[in-house]
């Protein structure tokens, strides 16, 4: 079968069964509260200690009791550079198996309409800035994060097999990096922008006047806030039909070094920062070419400096529930 089906994207059912896995993370939560925004009345979530996501059985289950109509599959095993090169077999073994075991429930379930999330990672480490979606698996991956980025990959290819085999209108979308409430903010799972976002507040709190940063503060990274990014999933789903992922990004990137002065200033910290070059920095830019979804009808809305300054403000008036 084709991927050219009788299906246009329009308008989701708001009375619908729509499931979100992982609906309490970073990307799972922000996309709940968007589509509560936006009059969805039948939202489902399940905790991962009501529901593990691995066991084969109990999702099979879990589809068979709720019947959702719609699936986004935000849930997903993630962290830092540290922790990707640490525990490369949790990153690709976890996230294969919840991926392989909600997509084939959906599938047999009949979900009518699902959204994969990937991440920007799946792109190869030397790929021509900004990243197309057909530069996907082009080149060799960034060493660090292969082994979550392979499963990512994985998630994508099965996407395209179900429309192939089965005509279902499902389709994936590539985030660049997410950042917002809801994030992991501790010091060995965390992402660098709330890696950061703690480093300066420790460092204002504690009066230091110098603070030391990974790597050279030489790459480039594009940073999307995740209400922006729930806001691109609703839309996708309601507009976008294609075999092909989606890149959902700002279009523009900044150095570390100046998202780290981005940090400073929204957090109040005055002091010399300094960098340990000792550190990897990983891919030296990633910068998604966001044409595709700009042609979809979505462009971010929420500027890098007002995003930092929310979530800064939310870290700290979260500060004694953080995930560690």
């Amino acid at each position: 079968m084709s991927d050219s089906i009788d299906f246009l994207p329009g308008r989701l059912d708001r009375a619908a069964p729509f499931y979100v896995a992982g609906h309490r993370g970073l990307v799972g939560s922000a996309i709940w509260r968007n589509l509560e925004a936006e009059g969805f009345q039948n939202l489902v979530g399940r905790s991962s200690s009501h529901l593990d996501l691995k066991n084969r059985d109990d999702v099979f289950a879990f589809f068979a009791e709720t019947k959702p109509r719609y699936v986004v599959l935000a849930a997903a095993k993630v962290g830092g550079i540290l922790a990707n090169n640490t525990y490369p077999v949790d990153f690709l073994s976890e996230n294969l198996q919840i991926q392989v075991n909600v997509l084939d429930a959906a599938r047999k379930h009949g979900v009518e309409r699902l959204l994969f999330l990937g991440s920007s990672c799946i792109y190869p480490k030397f790929a021509e800035q900004p990243i197309r979606e057909d530069s996907l698996l082009t080149g060799h991956l960034e060493p660090t994060n292969d082994a979550y980025a392979i499963a990512k990959i994985a998630g994508i290819v099965q996407i395209q097999a179900v429309r192939r085999q089965y005509g279902l209108p499902w389709i994936s979308a590539m985030p660049t990096n997410l950042y917002g409430p809801g994030d992991n903010f501790s010091p060995t799972g965390s992402h660098v922008l709330p890696a950061l976002i703690r480093r300066y507040d420790e460092a204002v709190r504690a009066g230091a006047t110098s603070v030391t940063n990974w790597g050279t503060g030489s790459p480039r990274r594009e940073f999307l806030h995740v209400d922006d990014m729930a806001a691109a999933c609703l839309h996708l789903l309601e507009h976008y039909d294609g075999p092909s992922q989606v890149n959902v990004g700002t279009g523009s990137d900044v150095s570390i070094k100046e998202l780290a002065s981005i940090v400073a200033d929204a957090v109040g910290y005055n002091g010399d920062m300094t960098w340990d070059t000792s550190k990897p920095d990983g891919t030296p830019q990633k910068l998604l070419d966001v044409s595709l979804l700009a042609k979809a009808g979505w462009t971010a809305s929420i500027p890098l400096v007002e995003g930092v300054r929310r979530t800064v403000e939310w870290y700290k008036s979260n500060a004694t529930d953080l995930r560690e």
